[in-house]
């Protein structure tokens, strides 16, 4: 009996049918990554969050479906609209121990009944629920770290919250094989600390439009928490030998110590603060601030190895700072010259680097040049594609 003998395609056909073929497992792969829920926790109220707004945007706008939890308070203002979705839990108490052991409380019963693939802790301060619920749920679980917790000088000075958190660290990051931080010298901390290996994501804005303009007013902003360790103590009294206005853009744990140290030093007239306002409202002073200004204590390892926010938003605003010489600022501005380094945070040191650049044009818009190419640089756009990538590769 003479079998029959299937009719063949053509190579042509073959390849296109093969190639048709892969292009379906991509797609299908992106789909089913792209349909994975992350939850995002924070312990605040989210208005003001511009970094997390950008990694959840990013994620939400990659296909991820995310929610980024933080906590309501009596001033909190209504959220925008965004691209995921945000909560806020309630809390009987507002700051101190109480508030923190009530929060992870909340928000492990917040999370225990939800549907979710992957969560991720940020910063220390809500990384035992989410260990326990990734856990509960065999699902994947992530630290991102902003700095090293335990190495706040608001922490690292009081030895009994220091330990209690210390012990927290010791027991929980060891357990987050995945995560990222915001600078090198952090990462390597980490790596020697509890053998993790993290990606650097670095919080930088996102890259728009911008031309600078002549400066009508030359005032020095800061922006950013006003917390210890910010170097208050010696900026303030600097204020006094600059002719310029001091414009402070934030809130936090040292607003009253600094608007006593204004009132102490009769400054009232020079140094100006705003409080929290919109992300902006805030561009719009960093865009017509005549120098920036980034400085911490050299009082913990999160300080000496921190990469602040406001730095880069200096750099996307063509805005010259004065900036502490500390190692990851250092490499930066080794390769871009976009700050005046200090060496301390003497009064003195602050008022003559300020003062020297209000009088020296020549540096000044060397510095501001060379800001305007660094922005092509440290970006959003550039730093999303490694976040997405994390997460694409955790989920793979």
């Amino acid at each position: 009996m003479v079998q029959s003998v299937p009719r063949l395609c053509s190579p042509i056909k073959a390849v296109s049918k093969i190639k048709r073929g892969t292009l379906a497992v991509t797609l299908q792969k992106n789909q089913k990554l792209a349909s994975k829920n992350i939850y995002f926790t924070v312990t605040n109220d989210l208005k003001f969050d511009q970094r997390m707004h950008r990694i959840c945007g990013s994620l939400a706008n990659s296909g991820y479906d995310i929610v980024l939890v933080g906590r309501s308070l009596p001033d909190s203002k209504p959220l925008n609209s965004s691209p995921f979705k945000q909560v806020r839990l309630n809390c009987w108490f507002k700051k101190g121990k109480g508030f923190y052991a009530e929060y992870n409380l909340r928000l492990f019963f917040f999370l225990l009944f939800k549907k979710m693939d992957g969560i991720c802790a940020i910063d220390l301060d809500t990384i035992l629920p989410c260990l326990f619920i990734s856990k509960l749920k065999s699902i994947q679980r992530v630290y991102d770290a902003h700095e090293l917790f335990c190495e706040m000088k608001e922490v690292v000075t009081r030895p009994a919250i220091y330990h209690i958190w210390k012990k927290i660290e010791k027991y929980a990051v060891s357990k987050f094989k995945n995560g990222y931080t915001v600078s090198n010298p952090i990462a390597e901390e980490f790596k020697k600390m509890y053998d993790v290996n993290y990606e650097v994501i670095r919080n930088v804005p996102l890259l728009q439009d911008f031309t600078p303009t002549i400066k009508t007013e030359r005032f020095i902003l800061y922006q950013g928490a006003v917390n210890e360790a910010r170097s208050f103590e010696t900026l303030i009294p600097a204020i006094k030998n600059v002719n310029a206005t001091l414009i402070i853009c934030g809130d936090g744990n040292f607003m009253q110590q600094a608007k006593d140290l204004v009132t102490k030093n009769e400054l009232g007239q020079k140094i100006i603060f705003k409080g929290m306002i919109s992300p902006d409202e805030l561009k719009n002073y960093t865009q017509s601030a005549y120098i920036g200004v980034t400085l911490f204590e050299n009082t913990g390892m999160s300080n000496y190895y921190s990469l602040g926010n406001r730095f880069f938003d200096y750099i996307q605003s063509g805005l010259p700072q004065i900036c502490v010489n500390y190692p990851a600022y250092k490499e930066i501005n080794d390769e871009y010259k976009i700050a005046t380094l200090i060496d301390d945070l003497k009064p003195e040191t602050i008022s003559n680097a300020l003062n020297n650049l209000l009088a020296n044009d020549v540096l000044y818009a060397e510095l501001q040049s060379n800001c305007m190419k660094a922005r092509e640089i440290f970006n959003w756009q550039r730093e999303e594609q490694k976040l997405v990538h994390f997460y694409n590769q955790l989920f793979s």
